[in-house]
């Protein structure tokens, strides 16, 4: 059974989504949230598999909850109105493992959940082309990031289990993913990360996706 937390403002749209929830045999709704506050005390003390996060909440933001959640190795999975590149890429960046929009189809909310509940990513089709654009043109996101072709992974000093949980990054796996993908801690893989970010002086996973890719990692 996939437990999950709902954090929406709307009341309506909580509702909707528990009637969405009803009809899966497989997922247990375990706690509602109306701000971004709420929702990471709830988080916290239910440790839920999937929190199911909107953006433009009361209190903390989504993007605010969605950083402090997934820092701490939970799985976030954004579902909001709003698909500008602001909203994408800030969510993205803030370590959610899925972006959906509300106009997303009841199954596919469901398998959304279902997968990110599995250690995997979920996009809507409308924003997924706009983050292969990101992975596909180098710079795109940032004039401040390295140029990925000039970057040496071993002379910026990144160690060989560094390197592999940079490819799990740049396949878009979580915290969580990695953790159990190399069988350890997700305060580990969580310091492995930030290591990574440091040594190659950059501030987001999908910088370190871009770097992943030109080492040809990806391959």
């Amino acid at each position: 059974m996939i437990s999950v937390l709902i954090a929406d403002d709307h009341s309506a749209i909580r509702a909707g989504l528990r009637m969405i929830m009803a009809n899966s045999e497989n997922i247990e709704i375990v706690a509602e949230a109306s701000d971004g506050r709420a929702a990471m005390q709830n988080a916290h003390a239910l440790k839920p598999d999937v929190i199911l996060m909107d953006l433009q909440m009361p209190n903390v933001d989504g993007i605010a909850a969605t950083r402090e959640l997934a820092d701490h190795g939970m799985n976030v999975l954004v579902l909001t109105t709003y698909d500008h590149d602001d909203y994408v890429f800030g969510a993205i960046e803030a370590g959610a493992a899925g972006f959906l929009l509300k106009t997303a189809e009841a199954s596919d909310i469901v398998n959304a959940i279902e997968r990110v509940a599995a250690g995997q990513g979920a996009v809507a089709p409308e924003v997924g082309r706009r983050l292969f654009a990101v992975l596909s043109e180098p710079g795109a996101r940032s004039s401040q990031q390295r140029p990925a072709e000039k970057v040496s992974l071993t002379e910026c000093g990144l160690t060989e289990r560094e390197i592999q949980v940079l490819t799990e990054i740049g396949h878009g796996s979580t915290n969580k993913a990695i953790a159990r993908e190399f069988g350890i801690t997700v305060g580990t893989a969580k310091t492995h990360v930030s290591h990574i970010l440091d040594k190659l002086e950059i501030d987001s996973r999908t910088q370190a996706a871009l770097i992943a890719r030109d080492a040809g990692l990806l391959a």
